[in-house]
């Protein structure tokens, strides 16, 4: 009955935003949100003109989606890395650790329409290729973002444990390697999806926002920003789908290995 229970619990979540998705969409094609918003379909252009725009120029969007994608990856595998190795500092060393972990979730509240062309004053000695120096800007800009979110959650991973465990790995005089590859590393890795499904949307958003003030011209954002200067609404919506794409997409990645791998750790 319990498990009935949850496999109807798991379709009603996939089929309510599913039917909800839908019903807004019919509403956009047949001019409905038009009314609501009062406003034309130049503006707004009906999803049939967007999907057709994507299609006519599927190969120019898909070489600034590699572009958004590299700087994102990248910028999400650098920053989980280091914000866990922060947590193990501050694991290792509580009184000057926690004081890091501080510092670090401060860069998380900087904006990042502020944050951004810092970085890209920063790095513009970096080299004489312009592609080159926004794309490394970039990156910084979506690590220093994903550091904060893995630091915090990873710390609380490898120090909640669960009672007398620690007690019980000193008493058969267990090193700190082994405490933590046996005992505080599996311990952490649920709290590390919980941290990935922050900065997973997290550094789509950042890098997107970063490429508005990026010195070279390529990547998704900087596509939008460029064809709503020029009134090619049209053409920015296209590009504004296209996000969306990779952001879900990214995020359904996520959760299949959540699951997969949790379920093997399960097991």
């Amino acid at each position: 009955m319990t498990k009935r229970k949850l496999n109807f619990d798991s379709a009603t979540s996939l089929l309510y935003p599913l039917i909800f998705g839908i019903v807004i969409l019919m509403m956009w094609q047949c001019g409905v949100l038009h009314s609501i918003f009062r406003t034309d379909e130049y503006i707004l252009p009906y999803p049939t003109r967007i999907f057709r725009i994507i299609i006519e120029n599927f190969d120019k969007i898909l070489e600034n989606v590699n572009s958004s994608v590299f700087v994102i990856i990248i910028g999400l595998a650098a920053g989980s890395v280091l914000g866990y190795i922060a947590a193990i500092g501050a694991t290792v060393s509580p009184k000057f650790g926690k004081g890091g972990l501080t510092v670090i979730s401060a860069f998380n509240a900087i904006p990042i329409v502020a944050m951004a062309p810092v970085i890209m004053n920063w790095t513009k000695d970096v080299s004489s290729d312009a592609e080159v120096r926004s794309t490394v800007a970039k990156i910084i800009v979506v690590t220093l973002m994903c550091m904060a979110s893995m630091s915090i959650n990873a710390h609380r991973g490898l120090n909640e444990l669960k009672p007398f465990s620690l007690d019980l790995m000193k008493s058969y005089a267990a090193d700190n390697k082994t405490v933590f590859l046996k005992l505080r590393f599996p311990n952490s890795i649920p709290y590390i999806f919980t941290a990935l499904k922050v900065s997973v949307p997290g550094s789509v958003i950042t890098a997107l926002v970063s490429e508005y003030f990026a010195e070279y011209r390529a990547g998704v954002g900087r596509q939008i920003r460029e064809n709503i200067l020029i009134a090619q609404y049209s053409t920015a919506w296209a590009y504004i789908v296209v996000a969306c794409l990779i952001g879900i997409i990214l995020f359904a990645l996520l959760l299949a290995a959540e699951g997969i791998f949790l379920k093997r750790r399960k097991s």
